[in-house]
């Protein structure tokens, strides 16, 4: 199973406004922007989408639920509110990064993208992901939440491709680099 990350980003090094705003990001209706930078491509490739529940309140505060019939994981440690028409699609869970990857590797998942900052650092911090698309927004805001948080070890990456668009966006997509296991 492999477990990826495409995820925007101030220069700062920001995913939201420290209040979950995401007003910073290119908006293709009001900017001459209509570039999705490979997003729907990559969300055509995963099987299931596992967030965080802060990530699910903003993405619900949108209106129109963006991710069609695609199964949603949202991991919360409260109980929160999944509206009767996404019930097929959407579930909460209290699980850990290691207990969501096992579960979803025990039933034959191919691929599973993990969006949201807390979700992202615990996923990373239990070393379970494989790689990443990071976008970085030319703009700065000064203070927000971050992508990345404490970890208890480095974690290296391997650098595969970089991409520039027109709107001086710069995304750029690694690799977790594997240690070799010491036991041979």
């Amino acid at each position: 199973m492999k477990v990826s990350i495409f995820i925007a980003t101030t220069l700062d090094g920001f995913i939201a406004r420290t209040n979950g705003d995401l007003d910073w990001l290119p908006n293709a209706e009001t900017e001459d922007d209509a570039e999705d930078h490979g997003y729907q491509a990559f969300f055509d490739a995963i099987d299931v989408l596992v967030m965080g529940r802060h990530t699910y309140e903003t993405v619900r505060s949108f209106g129109e639920w963006p991710y069609g019939d695609k199964r949603v994981i949202v991991l919360s440690s409260r109980a929160i509110a999944i509206p009767p028409a996404l019930t097929d699609h959407v579930v909460a869970h209290t699980a850990t990064p290691a207990e969501i990857y096992q579960q979803l590797s025990a039933e034959g998942i191919q691929r599973v993208y993990i969006d949201g900052g807390q979700t992202i650092q615990g996923f990373l911090r239990a070393g379970l992901v494989d790689d990443m698309i990071v976008s970085r927004v030319p703009v700065l805001i000064g203070s927000g939440i971050p992508l990345f948080g404490p970890i208890t070890t480095d974690i290296r990456f391997r650098h595969l491709k970089t991409t520039t668009f027109s709107n001086g966006i710069v995304q750029t997509h690694y690799a977790v680099v594997r240690e070799p296991d010491a036991s041979g």
